[in-house]
């Protein structure tokens, strides 16, 4: 006869199962979906999200789940993520459950449409439902000081709104500093990057450059989506997807970011594949592995006195840059609309915005028809720029039609974290910048496979980073590296 723990894990792989057929369903809707497929998507998606949960939170699975002993490490592991998923998942209606997968089904074509109409108010009556279903989450789940608490949790285990507030009361005086300081010299000439570029020769240019730090296309893939995203369902078939724009670093840098979540997917031992072990560990470690393909490494002056050459081959437009003015064009920093494309300096307050906005709406303090005028005011506040209609405003981003309320802080973290684990690599590989220069960048992921990828969901969050770095997660590093790079780039 079977033990609890086999029979457990053959019950946990019909569920994977399920939570992959919806994953999969949710990136053909993003991807390549006729617009008439929506109401069925929705349909498919919330029967097989029932379903999921339905099996998951079954008497026989908490039986099973309470009963299994381990049989190892691993084993003891793998019970302590199984019996944290099911804390959670007991307490939420099958009921919501369903309704809230069915509605963010619904809600991306919703959003799709009312940003490319820059329309917020044939949104908003879908955005408050979505919002009314977070605070019943919220409720079921249970929080001791602050609705956000309950949420933001199930994005990064054991955050608290309270540590969001600390996050940004750190970094925001230095970089508000640093940010002022820079816009008291020359202007940056970053022109040359805005234009008409063909999309295959991005694509092409794209995928080299995702192919060269590492991405496996024998295990995944790139296609385009209104709003770049990385998702998968094995080891084995990662997705990355990407947009092209007037800016062409729109397309280079989120195809970059892409890839440093998939290659952390793609890290995931496979023996650990299709159980709850796999992949990463929470989102702000994930953050901070997009952030540092993007910007520690394709940011970096070593990278592009690599690749400059290609991309000119490429784009002859762009021969009018050389090595030092490239570097400081794709580095420039001013305050603009759209939070994904921001500089490193004034993102976090893109993601401060959304911080603010979402705690006042769940609070009551700001009802969901006012946003657009709240987020305009933040804007004009924290970035002096107002931004000229709803697309480039309160429209621009995917989550919240997705219910992913709660989620914008672990952005911030992964900006900290990013600089912190790339502390704790260059004490063991010093040489990055020659490494980069010479397009080596196996042995940068080599060494984070095997320090955060390999480990998959084996340690807590906090636990990974301890490990990792030998302290928890600060600014320290992360405005001392800032610091570093924009003094250096603008001469101060």
């Amino acid at each position: 006869m079977a033990s609890a723990l086999t029979t457990l894990k053959t019950r946990l792989a019909d569920i994977n199962a399920l939570n992959a057929a919806i994953t999969i369903m949710d990136w053909d809707q993003q991807t390549y979906m006729p617009k008439g497929g929506g109401h069925a998507r929705a349909e498919h998606i919330g029967i097989l999200s029932r379903m999921a949960h339905e099996t998951f939170v079954a008497d026989e699975t908490l039986k099973l789940a309470e009963t299994s002993e381990p049989e190892g490490e691993e084993d003891e592991a793998l019970l302590r993520v199984v019996r944290r998923n099911l804390s959670l998942a007991t307490k939420l209606p099958t009921s919501l459950v369903e309704e809230k997968s069915r509605l963010s089904a619904i809600a991306h074509e919703k959003w799709v449409e009312a940003r490319a109409n820059s329309d917020f108010k044939s949104f908003a009556p879908t955005l408050e439902r979505m919002f009314e279903i977070a605070r019943l989450e919220a409720e079921y789940l249970g929080y001791t000081e602050s609705i956000y608490d309950a949420l933001l949790d199930q994005y990064e285990q054991g955050a608290t709104a309270a540590d969001a507030r600390r996050m940004f009361e750190a970094i925001k005086g230095p970089q508000v500093a640093l940010v002022k300081a820079i816009s008291e010299k020359t202007e940056t000439d970053d022109k040359a990057l805005y234009g008409e570029w063909d999309k295959k020769a991005q694509s092409e240019f794209t995928e080299m450059l995702v192919q060269a730090i590492g991405f496996d296309f024998s295990r995944g893939r790139q296609d385009t989506a209104p709003h770049p995203f990385c998702t998968g369902w094995s080891v084995g078939d990662i997705r990355l997807t990407t947009r092209y724009k007037s800016y062409i670093g729109s397309a280079i840098f989120g195809s970059l970011h892409e890839a440093g979540h998939g290659m952390y997917e793609q890290g995931t031992p496979s023996k650990w594949d299709l159980t709850p072990l796999a992949g990463g560990v929470s989102l702000g470690v994930h953050e901070s592995q997009s952030r540092t393909w993007e910007n520690i490494v394709g940011r970096s002056k070593p990278f592009w006195s690599h690749f400059l050459p290609a991309l000119q081959a490429k784009f002859p437009a762009l021969t009018g840059y050389n090595l030092d003015t490239f570097y400081k064009a794709i580095n420039k920093v001013e305050p603009s609309y759209i939070r994904v494309e921001a500089d490193e300096l004034t993102y976090n307050l893109h993601v401060l915005v959304r911080f603010e906005i979402e705690l006042d709406v769940l609070t009551g303090k700001l009802a969901v028809k006012d946003m657009p005028e709240a987020w305009n005011a933040k804007y004009s506040e924290y970035l002096g720029i107002t931004p000229r209609n709803d697309a480039e405003g309160c429209l621009q981003d995917v989550h919240w039609s997705m219910g992913s309320i709660g989620y914008f802080p672990t952005y911030s973290m992964g900006n900290l974290l990013s600089y912190q684990i790339w502390g704790a690599l260059q004490k063991d590989i010093p040489n990055t910048d020659e490494l980069m220069a010479s397009g080596q960048f196996g042995p940068i992921l080599e060494w984070l496979k095997s320090k955060v990828y390999s480990q998959g969901k084996y340690y807590t969050p906090k636990e990974l980073v301890l490990k990792v770095t030998g302290k928890p997660m600060d600014a320290t590093d992360y405005l001392a590296g800032l610091g570093k790079k924009y003094t250096e780039i603008y001469g101060m």
